[in-house]
């Protein structure tokens, strides 16, 4: 009875703190994303040579050590990160929206990040899975196409990482691909119209 009583309020707190969840997550990958952006953009111009990357690591963790997750390998995952993604058409379909009038913020924002020139990438799908999915898609997956089907399939499913491992280990892509084995209803359900041709797999867009 006691149970009963108390469902309402639970469920607010519940949902309260997914949704918690959700804005710091959408805010963890849209910094990755700027982070890799800037550096990625510093070493295509020929500003920064990779060793500035161990510096800025070294910099970060003597005089500024509470900010985790910026040693050498995470700025790195975050450079790979902004490189795999950049030119995926459901980033810069966002990022060519965000250049229209009705897009344009008119608060100030300071000189600092101006020059930065960041991005916000807060409306795409990257943000809607955990910074921890991103490094299995980055360093397990092959190819554009099949990093999108998997992202897509996490999307869906609301896919564990660790399931995400099992699936990118049992080869679900490869087998939908060739068609030895029928389509799950929830594969199905992605697209409804999914081709098993490798030369005609267009069900991601």
């Amino acid at each position: 009875m006691l149970q009963k009583q108390f469902t309402e309020i639970i469920s607010l707190i519940k949902q309260v703190r997914n949704n918690t969840l959700m804005t710091v997550n959408t805010e963890l990958i849209n910094l990755y994303w700027n982070v890799g952006e800037y550096i990625s953009k510093k070493i295509a111009n020929a500003s920064w040579g990779d060793g500035t990357i161990d510096e800025l690591a070294e910099v970060i963790l003597n005089e500024h050590p509470d900010l985790k997750g910026f040693n050498r390998s995470g700025l790195y995952r975050m450079r790979r990160f902004y490189e795999t993604y950049a030119s995926s058409k459901f980033v810069s379909t966002l990022l060519t929206q965000m250049k229209l009038p009705e897009y344009q913020s008119t608060e100030i924002v300071s000189t600092v990040l101006t020059q930065l020139e960041t991005s916000d990438i807060r409306g795409s799908i990257l943000t809607k899975i955990s910074w921890s999915h991103h490094l299995v898609l980055i360093s397990r997956t092959k190819s554009y196409e099949e990093r999108e089907f998997y992202l897509r399939l996490c999307l869906r499913e609301k896919t564990s990482v660790r399931e995400l491992e099992r699936q990118i280990s049992s080869g679900v892509f490869e087998r939908v691909m060739i068609g030895n084995q029928a389509l799950s209803p929830a594969l199905k359900e992605i697209h409804p119209d999914l081709q098993l041709n490798s030369y005609n797999f267009l069900c991601l867009s």
